[in-house]
């Protein structure tokens, strides 16, 4: 078994917890003695059909006989199909690829920055969000809502003014007083910071306020992209398009692969030398991606994952009504978190004990991040074991 505390000659970004995993199929995974796990945060919104899943297998073994790096010196085909996949799916009509959620992000920035160049403003500033989490790189973590993950660091980069999430007005009252802002970013529902979702109507708010003042909307959907909240995107709960999206994690289903996705004059802003990535959109990553969005499809795990999203949270409900100690249970499809009155961070081993995984953010909220392709069966024992896993953290 693995030690969490022993990172050998790894540097201490993480402090892991004592398993490690040798192989996985579908919901599942078995550590190193062969103890099989029910896996209800999927790497983090990432696995979303799941581990070893066929069609992405079969994919990543027939592109790695024939061709997996050129260089973005050449024209690569699967690349093309990707982004015409993405864009038909997302109605964007422009892809730039890269290799993470934050390289993309950051491309977004950079877009947002051409624009305000473009229209004669200097130091072009954007609203962001508190509690919001874009990236580790120096820029992103600077547009990042998190105090504690910035500590450190400084100096940040400048060029961003932090207002609260889901309050429209504040954005309002910046525009009002900076003429320097040309672009707002911001996730439909927060991940990091706690499963928080925006009261109906917030992102065609910031729609309308970005459409009166020239200013783009720029949708991180690293997290809540790729079906998982009952749609596609997390946007498309609402009557809006956004001029710029982000996705990542799902997108390749464990193989690294980010996408900054565009629409009308920011589709533009990029031209030959002004942005790149080495491996980004490589044949083996695009042909892994065309094989999870042609299985998002096949399966309609759009719709699977509001089904058992609703379901999930119907049971939590009722499974946590006696306890006080569980201040509320609320999410969007299969992106799900529970509240609690203290810090709960403990509850991640304690679960690893009932053969579950899950994570905890933002200190006290439980998060639920589980593969589109799961059962009724594996649904409701992910209920079932994570009662009985807050049940033994309540009793310490």
């Amino acid at each position: 078994m693995a030690d969490g505390t022993d990172i050998g000659y790894l540097m201490g970004t993480y402090s892991r917890l004592p398993v490690a995993f040798a192989r996985g199929e579908g919901a599942w995974l078995w550590d190193e003695r062969g103890t099989r796990y029910l896996d209800a945060l999927a790497g983090v919104a990432v696995c979303g059909l799941g581990h070893s899943h066929p069609a992405v297998r079969q994919a990543i073994c027939d592109q790695a006989e024939c061709l997996i790096h050129t260089s973005n010196w050449y024209q690569i085909p699967l690349q093309e199909q990707l982004g015409q996949a993405l864009c038909a799916v997302s109605g964007m009509e422009r892809a730039f690829f890269c290799n993470s959620g934050a390289e993309a992000n950051e491309a977004a920035i950079k877009l947002a920055r051409l624009h305000g160049h473009e229209r004669k403003i200097q130091n072009p500033s954007i609203i962001v969000m508190e509690g919001s989490f874009h990236g580790r790189t120096l820029a992103t973590l600077s547009a990042t809502g998190n105090r504690r993950v910035q500590a450190g660091f400084e100096p940040l980069v400048s060029g961003f003014n932090r207002v609260p999430y889901n309050d429209l007005d504040s954005v309002r009252q910046v525009g009002e007083h900076d003429n320097k802002v040309v672009a707002v970013l911001v996730e439909p529902i927060q991940g990091e910071g706690g499963i928080v979702i925006p009261d109906t109507g917030y992102l065609e708010g910031l729609r309308h306020l970005c459409d009166e003042r020239g200013w783009l909307l720029m949708l991180d959907e690293i997290q809540t992209g790729m079906c998982r909240t009952g749609k596609w995107f997390a946007w498309q709960h609402e009557h809006l398009s956004p001029d710029i999206v982000t996705v990542a994690k799902s997108l390749g289903n464990g193989v690294p692969i980010g996408a900054c996705l565009a629409r009308g004059a920011a589709a533009s802003l990029f031209h030959a030398g002004s942005h790149g990535s080495t491996f980004g959109g490589n044949p083996l990553a695009a042909r892994a991606a065309l094989a999870v969005i042609a299985t998002l499809k096949q399966q309609k795990l759009d719709q699977r994952a509001a089904i058992l999203g609703d379901r999930i949270i119907a049971r939590l409900k009722e499974g946590f009504q006696s306890r006080t100690e569980v201040r509320s249970v609320r999410g969007r499809g299969l992106m799900i978190g529970i509240d609690l009155d203290r810090p709960c961070r403990v509850l991640m081993e304690i679960a690893l004990g009932h053969g579950l995984l899950i994570n905890v953010t933002a200190e006290r909220t439980v998060r639920l991040l589980p593969p589109l392709i799961l059962t009724n069966k594996e649904a409701d024992e992910i209920v079932e074991r994570l009662l009985v896993s807050v049940a033994d953290f309540l009793k310490t």
